[in-house]
C-alpha cells in the first residue's frame, strides 16, 4: 500500500462518514489522477435522491468526466470504500479507469472478485489495475456498525 492509498482511502472514508451522517449507506468515493491529485469525490445518495443509480462511484465518476470534460478517465484511480457492485464496475470500465483500490469486499454484490470479475476479466475491451483492503477494517466497520444501529 503507498501513502498515497492510504491518504486518498481515509478522504473516501470522510465522504462514506457524510453518506452516514444523512441515513444512507456509508459508502464514499475519491478520484485521483496520474499525479495523485484530487479530481472528484462522492457518496451514496440513494434514498437522499430516490435514485437508484445515485452510488458513490457514480457520482464521483460524473463528477470526474463533468471537471474533465470528458467521459475518458483514462490515468485515474477510483478510491472507494468497499468493493463495486456490477453497475458500479461497469461504469468504471467504461470510464476507462485506470486503477481501482478499495477497502473491504461486499459478499453480497461485489464485482471484482466477491461474485464476479468485472474489470479484471481479459473479455473486456479495458482491464483494471485491483489493489483491495486498503483501511479494510475502518471501511468494513462502517458498514457493520450502520446496519447493526438500522437493526436496533
Amino acid at each position: 500500500m503507498t501513502d498515497y492509498d492510504r491518504k486518498f482511502m481515509l478522504l473516501a472514508i470522510e465522504q462514506a462518514q457524510l453518506a452516514g451522517s444523512i441515513g444512507e449507506v456509508p459508502v464514499g468515493a475519491i478520484i485521483t489522477d496520474k499525479d495523485n491529485n484530487l479530481i472528484s469525490s462522492g457518496y451514496n445518495l440513494r434514498e437522499s435522491n430516490h435514485d437508484p443509480t445515485a452510488h458513490a462511484e457514480i457520482i464521483a465518476i460524473k463528477n470526474a468526466a463533468k471537471k474533465l470534460n470528458s467521459w475518458r478517465l483514462e490515468g485515474t484511480t477510483l478510491y472507494v470504500t468497499i468493493e463495486p457492485c456490477p453497475m458500479c464496475m461497469g461504469a468504471v470500465v467504461l470510464a476507462r479507469i485506470n486503477r481501482l483500490v478499495f477497502g473491504a469486499r461486499d459478499p453480497k454484490a461485489g464485482s471484482v472478485f466477491s461474485l464476479y470479475n468485472i474489470g479484471t476479466d481479459n473479455k473486456l475491451n479495458h482491464g483494471i489495475e485491483v489493489k483491495e483492503g486498503v483501511c479494510e477494517i475502518e471501511c468494513s466497520n462502517l458498514v457493520r456498525e450502520f446496519f447493526k444501529t438500522l437493526r436496533q
